[in-house]
């Protein structure tokens, strides 16, 4: 008996030879990154790259994974890749506190990946994420938007031509469509996202980054099951099951 004695019952051996051979790169570990780094770690991925520039947060811990008193402060990536270690030391990580965009982008080498999971949550970041992986012949899955939102239940996995419902998903059609992306593998949700409640003296108004205006509300079990979800049509995708 191992670590993945059974997961192999239901991927076989072959499975786990895919899967440890693999070298899955997460871009973005927050809410719904971390809990996609926490699925490959425990279904045996041999290579996992974890790409974030920002750190964790207080108001991370409601629901990151990665997100605990222990680790506020910390770099994302660095929480991630002792999380993994803690899991099964013998997978190589590769972590890079690193912001991803346009003018990032020729700094990573697409060519190694087995999979690209976009997990950032600026437009630009992602449109550039998505076309370096279509020019490198790379997987990719990118998850749409999760904030506002109270329905675990309403994800679907779908084409971004497919979508409907979600404003994030109803840009990056746009913007796929401009740039010649014929079809894109995405995490959406069906339901309408929910208008935030917040008092003109609320704290949160504090930590709103330069450039914006509102800050979307989330909790603990939306956007954990986006990554779950994801993860899993990673893993699936991967193995060929």
């Amino acid at each position: 008996m191992d670590a993945y004695s059974r997961t192999r019952l239901l991927l076989g051996q072959d499975g786990m030879e895919k899967l440890k051979n693999a070298h899955v790169a997460v871009f973005g570990l927050g809410g719904v990154g971390g809990y996609v780094v926490e699925v490959l770690a425990r279904s045996g991925v041999g290579t996992i790259e974890l790409v974030d520039h920002d750190k964790v947060s207080l108001s991370n811990i409601n629901r990151q994974i990665l997100a605990t008193r222990e680790t506020v402060g910390m770099d994302k990536a660095e929480a991630a890749a002792l999380r993994v270690k803690v899991i099964d030391p013998d997978i190589q990580v590769i972590a890079r506190k690193q912001f991803f965009g346009p003018d990032t982008a020729s700094e990573f080498d697409f060519s190694k990946y087995t999979y690209v999971v976009d997990a950032i949550d600026t437009v630009t970041g992602k449109l550039a994420l998505v076309q370096a992986a279509k020019n490198a012949g790379v997987p990719i899955i990118s998850s749409m938007g999760t904030g506002n939102k109270l329905d675990p239940t309403a994800f679907r996995i779908g084409d971004i031509y497919e979508t409907s419902v979600c404003p994030l998903a109803r840009i990056m059609r746009k913007e796929c469509r401009k740039r010649g992306i014929e079809k894109l593998k995405v995490l959406y949700s069906l339901e309408e996202p929910i208008a935030p409640e917040i008092a003109p003296d609320d704290p949160i108004w504090q930590e709103l980054p330069e450039g914006r205006n509102a800050l979307p509300g989330s909790v603990s079990f939306v956007p954990a099951a986006a990554g779950l979800i994801i993860a899993g049509a990673v893993i699936r995708d991967i193995t060929g099951k």
